[in-house]
């Protein structure tokens, strides 16, 4: 009930990137899922990766390969979270029903719209479906930050190019900040110093954006935006 929806996300996610390099004659690898051990409340999974063989051909194809995987993905996990919603209960708080959740906007406007207003000392016990949603949002709104090899990162080149470079290596800055006010932050600030903020030009760089690509990179940013949570894993705080 949770393994079969948050692989489903994570493999539609993989694919998109996939097709979307095949079709620009990019070669890449097929998607790889990443075990790891099931410790609550992180799944079982680091989720999943493909490896590119060959240069971006253009900021166009950058856009398409970089956006495809976050816009499948959330095309999957959306439904997957209104489904593990409806399944979901609401039930008086005690202050033992589980793992605490951060709340992004997107998933609060779902929440509003499956379940209705959450009286007050009430809480949503989450379906293992709707945790798998709400995790393979997660996943997609990191794999969205604005640096390096990440997604955002694709997708943020290929809208500003080598303007986007001096922003870019702030991220892992803003990411301890961030660190203070939530859990994780500051491991993914650590990986972003270890891998790098930088990115690889393409090999046709000056070929501008079409404005249909443009409009990929509108929503992936806003998807971020709807997907972004300050602390996802709000244990021990009041």
């Amino acid at each position: 009930m949770f393994n079969v929806p948050l692989l489903s996300i994570l493999g539609v996610h993989e694919m998109g990137h996939y097709t979307a390099a095949r079709r620009h004659r990019v070669r890449v690898s097929p998607p790889y899922f990443i075990p790891f051990l099931p410790i609550p409340p992180l799944p079982g999974t680091m989720g999943a990766l493909i490896r590119l063989k060959s240069p971006f051909p253009d900021r166009n194809a950058l856009m398409d390969i970089g956006a495809a995987g976050p816009l499948a993905g959330a095309v999957v996990a959306i439904p997957v979270l209104i489904a593990g919603l409806a399944l979901s209960e609401v039930r008086r708080a005690t202050g033992s029903l589980g793992v605490p959740l951060g709340e992004s906007l997107l998933f609060k406007l779902l929440s509003r719209v499956v379940l209705g207003q959450i009286p007050a000392g009430y809480d949503v016990v989450l379906h293992p479906v709707a945790y798998a949603g709400w995790l393979g949002m997660y996943i997609t709104m990191l794999n969205l930050i604005p640096a390096g090899q990440l997604d955002g990162g694709h997708v943020a080149f290929a809208m500003f190019g080598e303007r986007f470079s001096e922003v870019a290596r702030l991220i892992p800055y803003a990411l301890l900040l961030m660190g203070v006010a939530g859990n994780g932050w500051i491991v993914w600030a650590v990986l972003l110093f270890i891998m790098g903020t930088g990115h690889p030009r393409p090999m046709a760089e000056e070929v501008p954006l079409t404005p249909m690509r443009r409009a990929f990179g509108v929503v992936a940013c806003l998807l971020f935006l709807l997907c972004f949570t300050l602390d996802p894993f709000p244990i021990g705080r009041g």
